[in-house]
């Protein structure tokens, strides 16, 4: 009996040598519209769909085959007399092969300019069906959706003059796989155009984009996946120029880098961090400046850290960084000479390229966190702060050289694991207490670290002081401002203690908890 196949694809890349090879082993083949004119216009012999139907196209190409003929076709259990017998009764022919990829949705709501028309045009009904009933009946008919994958079915038809099973139920659950990632694109762009901000159902869907080594430990598995609809100010889009692949953590951090930064826009400004926690912010009127003053903040941190920049890199800042190891080095561009300098001896340095102008989109994406048997889902920490609006709670006012470092302190301590306590002041980060089980004991991490460099110096908290303790400690180190969210039951401890010791302590209403 011949075998016939049905090919009927969006993306042709391959599909005449694809369809010319099938001929050659003696397949017959339906297919329709473009697809069949660009087998006709190869000289490839072909069906039309409308000949195993008996209806023509119609509606733009909405129904052609949602068919019996097809369907049936495609469905019929070989090993079932009842099927057959169907088969037979409504003089239907069978269908071995479907090669289907889809109208391309993905493409058509990436455009900046879409309508909603547009994109409800190039939903694709007829591929997925015909996908779904090749890849259920895989015992018998083979079901293609990607061109990577027609050298491997042309070889086992050559050479076997069969598909095999194996390969059949593989090819069947990326057909699956495909579709359900088809469908989640358009569910979510649905979702999104009439404002459901709670969904029933969580549709998501990415792509692989890396295959890792190992994960967070050499004993987990792992691997990196991107957004289908890429995020154009992402690590997932970054554009790599120099060194080894990314690792799990590397990606981490570094994700947790190109966030802080975002809230840095209006000064060159430079971030290391170290396992996501930042160890130094530096901001100044040049980006080598600014780079001194990370670097300043703790030149023993930075060592195997992460560095993100908001301004392109430039030779003398280039060199400065080239002396020290560093794992990656981020930023919006780089001169030629700068890139000359970081890669020289330097093989293995990641060196990241990403478009700064794009941060505000990445600011909207919500954040999954994955938990046991379930997924947390809220969105970004990207609150609008407005100092103006902070409340000082105290007897003495912050001078305007403390308020200036109150409001860049409060910047960097959104992006500390808390508990979260950092010291700084107008321009650098001077001391950072991170992740502690209690408040004060961040307290003095951070003024240890800080230690000799305390005049002019400010102090911020991600949240609330829950004891009087904290402030005692803070005045026994000389600094003399503060800003944390207020809150407490016991807040006026905090400011009664403030007052002793004549600390100015802002308000600010919002809280930064880092977990």
């Amino acid at each position: 009996m011949t075998k016939r196949a049905l090919i009927s694809v969006a993306d042709k890349s391959g599909i005449v040598a694809f369809a010319k090879t099938l001929r050659q082993l003696g397949w017959e083949i339906i297919s329709t519209g473009g697809t069949k004119a660009s087998l006709d216009a190869a000289g490839i012999d072909t069906i039309a769909i409308e000949d195993v139907t008996g209806f023509p196209e119609m509606m733009d190409g909405r129904v052609k085959t949602l068919h019996p003929n097809i369907h049936g076709g495609l469905l019929a259990r070989r090993d079932l007399a009842s099927h057959l017998t169907a088969v037979q009764e409504n003089q239907l022919s069978l269908i071995d092969l479907v090669v289907v990829n889809l109208y391309p949705f993905k493409e058509t709501i990436s455009k900046p300019q879409v309508t909603y028309e547009q994109a409800v045009e190039n939903i694709d009904i007829g591929g997925p069906s015909m996908l779904r009933s090749a890849a259920k009946n895989h015992a018998s008919v083979t079901a293609l959706v990607d061109p990577k994958d027609y050298d491997l079915v042309l070889r086992e038809l050559s050479d076997l003059g069969a598909t095999t099973y194996e390969t059949r139920q593989r090819l069947a659950a990326k057909v699956f796989r495909h579709t359900a990632a088809y469908d989640a694109l358009i569910a979510d762009y649905f979702t999104t155009q009439v404002g459901e901000t709670q969904p029933e159902k969580l549709t998501l869907t990415y792509d692989l984009k890396q295959g890792m080594r190992y994960g967070e430990n050499p004993q987990q598995a792992a691997d990196f996946y991107q957004k289908a609809l890429p995020t154009a100010y992402s690590i997932a889009s970054a554009k790599q120029l120099n060194g080894k692949d990314l690792s799990f953590n590397n990606i981490r951090d570094a994700d947790a880098a190109i966030r802080i930064i975002r809230d840095f826009k209006d000064r060159p400004t430079v971030v290391a961090l170290k396992h996501m926690n930042p160890c130094g912010i530096g901001q100044a009127d040049t980006i080598e400046e600014a780079w001194d003053n990370a670097y300043e903040a703790d030149p023993v941190s930075i060592f195997g850290g992460i560095v993100v920049l908001n301004r392109t890199v430039d030779a003398a800042t280039a060199q400065k960084m080239h002396a020290i190891f560093l794992e990656i080095i981020i930023a919006p561009g780089y001169s030629t000479e700068a890139l000359a300098i970081l890669t020289s001896k330097k093989k293995n340095l990641r060196i990241l390229e990403l478009p700064f102008d794009t941060q505000a989109a990445s600011e909207v994406e919500a954040e999954y966190t994955g938990v046991v048997g379930g997924m947390l889902v809220q969105n970004q920490d990207v609150v609008v702060e407005q100092p103006e609006n902070w409340q000082v709670v105290t007897e003495r006012q912050p001078s305007e050289q403390e308020k200036e470092a109150l409001a860049f302190a409060w910047k960097a301590i959104k992006y500390v694991k808390s508990n979260g306590i950092l010291i700084a002041n107008d321009h650098m980060t001077l001391g950072v207490g991170p992740g502690q089980t209690n408040r004060v004991a961040s307290v003095r991490i951070a003024i240890e670290q800080a230690k000799d460099r305390l005049d002019g110096a400010v102090l911020a908290s991600d949240a609330f002081f829950p004891f009087a303790d904290n402030i005692e400690e803070i005045a026994a180190a000389d600094i003399q401002a503060i800003v944390q969210p207020g809150g407490s039951v016991r807040d006026q401890d905090s400011i009664d203690a403030a007052n002793k010791h004549g600390i100015a302590m802002v308000f600010t209403g919002v809280r930064h908890f880092r977990h």
